[in-house]
Formats: structure tokens, sequence, C-alpha cells
């Protein structure tokens, strides 16, 4: 089944860090364009990063994300990560990962056709 897997959600205090991770099966991320997106409850979903294709250099963050949370891929493992550090709580949502195949990299999610099912991050103190 061709499917995205987010992992390494989790609560964590404010100023805390949590690395995320999105991974596939049957096919490989180093093809596409992979984006995070976050979304809190009653608020719409929200681009945080994307990474182009492993050929193509590029990268993109949502101004709220800037300085604090980087997008790499590891093609060795095949998987795509979201680092996030000085983690506040207007950051608690359910993050997605998401893949899409044609253009430059974007935030925005119309442009990402398979997703993943989320996991859930959470800063309280």
């Amino acid at each position: 089944q061709v499917q995205l897997v987010e992992s390494g959600g989790g609560l964590v205090q404010p100023g805390g860090s949590l690395r995320l991770s999105c991974t596939a099966s049957i096919f490989s991320l180093d093809y596409y364009n992979i984006g995070w997106f976050r979304q809190a409850p009653g608020k719409e979903r929200e681009g945080v990063a994307c990474v182009s294709q492993k050929w193509t250099v590029g990268t993109e963050y949502a101004d709220s994300v800037k300085g604090r949370f980087t997008i790499s891929r590891d093609s060795s493992s095949d998987t795509v990560y979201l680092q996030m550090t000085n983690l506040q709580s207007e950051d608690t949502a359910t993050y997605y990962c998401a893949r899409a195949s044609k253009g430059a990299c974007q935030l925005g999610p119309g442009a990402y056709s398979l997703w993943g099912q989320g996991t859930q991050v959470t800063v309280a103190s």
C-alpha cells in the first residue's frame, strides 16, 4: 500500500525540541517534494516546511517557524525529518507529511496528493 507514515510526536515543554520523521512504503521519497504541514483544532491546515526532490536544491519555511525548524533528507534511510527547536504552545498541532511531484516545493496544501495520518505534537508545561 502506498503511504506516508509520520513519527516522533509527543509532549514537550515550551523551549524544548522534537524531531519528526516521515517515511514511505513502496516508493522512494527522493523522487518527490516533501512537505510538512500542521493543523490545530479549529484552524486550517498550514504549510510549515518543504524540501524539493533530492536532485533539486530547495527548501521553504513558514515565517512562523523560520530559524526554529529545519527540514532535511536522509537518502540512506529514505526519511525526511523536521527538526523543531524552541517549541512554543502555538506549535501544538497534528503534524502531517505529504508528497508532491510537480514543480518546486511550496507550502500550499493543494499541491500535495498523498498524505500521512499525522503525529500529534503538544507543547505544554
